[in-house]
């Protein structure tokens, strides 16, 4: 599993409020950690709209490589895979 990365999407859909599946950060960070209910576990990293690409590009240098998928227009997620198979995606 890539370090520091978070499910859902698109994530307007969702409401941005702590539930009982979303761990809180140890750091008070606005870094969340939420757990969808699937047979396989999807991370979900949110990052500052600024920083999102610069994410993207350090997931990348991790490993990770971009995957293809059926973005909406106004998409602020982009769609990953871990070297281990594993999907997750960089939120804005």
């Amino acid at each position: 599993m890539l370090p520091g990365t978070t499910t859902r999407h698109p994530s307007r859909e969702r409401s941005h409020a702590p539930s009982p599946r979303t761990l809180p950060p140890a750091d008070a960070r606005p870094t969340r950690l939420h757990l969808d209910e699937s047979d396989r576990t999807h991370l979900d990293l949110w990052v500052e709209d600024s920083t999102q690409e610069a994410e993207v590009d350090r997931q990348i240098g991790l490993g990770a490589e971009r995957i293809e998928w059926n973005y909406p227009p106004d998409a602020d997620f982009v769609v990953l895979k871990a070297p281990d198979g594993t999907v997750f995606c960089v939120i804005s």
